[in-house]
This record gives structure tokens, C-alpha cells and sequence, in this order.
């Protein structure tokens, strides 16, 4: 199994840790998240320390009206590493930044011009803010990955135009029970899982902070609500994540 979405860096415990457990879990897989120049470079030591942990580095859009959003520069110099994936979190957040949108408008465009640059798939963060998003995708001709799904005006246009579409723990909670309708309807080959660690614990470990074993919770309830097996989507998800990261299988 893999996590396709987490913030190693950003966790209480040491990664090595985590990592212990997640392969207890069967999780073997991450794939961690830079925030921004510190954060990646967080991510990258943890990615070049850990088998089976790859890295997307960005600058997300809660920090694109401060000066971490003038470092464009050095992230496209990270972005060359091996054991980078993708792109980003990048997008749009109209809900904590909605004064802000100007200048995240800025910051992820000049994130998909990266990754169109790179060759890489990019990871996108929205909330409150699908109709902007999806135009500022609809030029981008790379790979999509919607991290953390939630916001239904999204969906259409993801099923549209072939994007991955991940999900985090709290489609495991009772109220989200639209958002668990939305899984449903994602395509075999465009699904993912994730955990968005130390974030969304899974209902079942609810109250705690979140980790990579944990995604296994997140599987269940996907697998049960597209009535499906749990090892049968497992392998879909590590077959999606093959291709949308372009990660090589031992």
C-alpha cells in the first residue's frame, strides 16, 4: 500500500519511526510533502534517508503573500533531485486565504509552469476556490493529482479531464457521506489514497495525529463504499500511483 500524500516533516515523532510502523501496516510507500524551501528540504533528507519514500516539493498557497513565495527560484533547483516526484502542493485556498487569492494565483501559476517545464505531475490543493482552479488547470497538458478531495464543483471536470483524484481521512467520517458518494463515482485507474499526515486522522484513530499506517482505515471505507475488496483496491491504488508519479516498482 502506499500514502500517496504526507507531511513527514511536519510530524511529531521521527519519520523513521513512523516509517517502522507503516510497514507494519503494509503501507511500504509515501510519498512526502515540502511546504515550502525548508520544508522540502526536510522532505528530500527524509526521501534520500528512507527506502520507499519519494518527495513533490512546493511552496503551498497559504504562505504566496509572504517572502517564502519569492523562492522560486531554489524550488525549481530541488525539483531536479532523484527522489523528487512531483509538484507542489500548490493551488488555490479561498477558505483561510481568501484575501490572498491574487497572490496565490501568481504562486500557482508559477507552479504548473514548472511542472510543465520539469515533466512533472503536479499535486493540487483547493478549497473553496474550484471554479478558479479549474481554469488555471484547464491549459496545464501534464499529470493532475487532486490531494485531498472535498469539493464536489471539482469532480466533473476531474472525471473530464482524466485527473487523479486522492482522498484523506475524512472521507471516513460519518457526516461525509457526499464526499464518500464523489469516491464512488472516480474511475478504477484515477483513484488514490492518502493521509495528508499529521492532518484528517481516519475515524477509527480519530483525535490523534495522523500517520502513514493509517491509511489503511482510509482504504477500507473507499473499498466498501465503491463495493470493491480492500486488496482489490489496494492494488489499483499502487498501480494508479505507478503511473501518476511515474514511480519505478522494485
Amino acid at each position: 500500500m502506499i500514502d500517496t500524500h504526507a507531511h513527514l516533516d511536519a510530524c511529531d515523532e521521527d519519520a523513521g519511526e513512523l516509517l517502522v510502523r507503516a510497514r507494519a501496516a503494509g503501507v511500504t510507500r509515501v510519498v512526502t510533502i515540502g511546504t515550502g524551501i525548508d520544508s522540502c528540504h526536510a522532505a528530500l533528507a527524509i526521501a534520500d534517508e528512507h527506502d520507499g519514500v519519494t518527495a513533490a516539493l512546493g511552496i503551498d498557497p497559504h504562505q504566496a503573500a509572504t517572502a517564502e513565495a519569492g523562492r522560486v527560484d531554489e524550488l525549481r533547483e530541488l525539483l531536479t533531485r532523484p527522489s523528487v516526484v512531483a509538484v507542489g502542493e500548490t493551488g488555490l485556498d479561498g477558505h483561510y486565504g481568501a484575501d490572498t487569492l491574487p497572490e496565490q494565483r501568481l504562486l500557482f501559476e508559477a507552479h504548473l509552469a514548472l511542472a510543465e517545464a520539469l515533466g512533472l505531475p503536479v499535486v493540487i490543493h483547493s478549497r473553496a476556490a474550484s471554479v478558479e482552479t479549474a481554469a488555471a488547470l484547464a491549459l496545464f497538458p501534464g499529470t493532475v493529482i487532486l490531494h485531498c478531495f472535498s469539493e464536489p464543483a471539482l469532480l466533473d471536470p476531474a472525471l473530464e479531464w482524466g485527473y487523479y483524484v486522492s482522498f484523506a481521512g475524512n472521507v471516513t467520517y460519518p457526516k461525509a457521506v457526499g464526499l464518500r458518494e464523489m469516491a464512488a463515482r472516480v474511475p478504477a485507474d484515477r483513484i488514490l489514497a492518502e493521509t495528508d499526515s499529521p492532518y484528517l486522522a481516519p475515524q477509527p484513530v480519530r483525535g490523534r495525529r495522523n500517520e502513514p499506517a493509517h491509511v489503511i482505515h482510509t482504504l477500507a471505507v473507499l473499498a466498501a463504499e465503491r463495493e470493491e475488496t480492500a486488496s482489490e483496491l489496494e492494488r489499483r491504488i499502487d498501480e494508479n500511483a505507478d503511473r501518476a508519479f511515474g514511480l519505478g516498482r522494485a
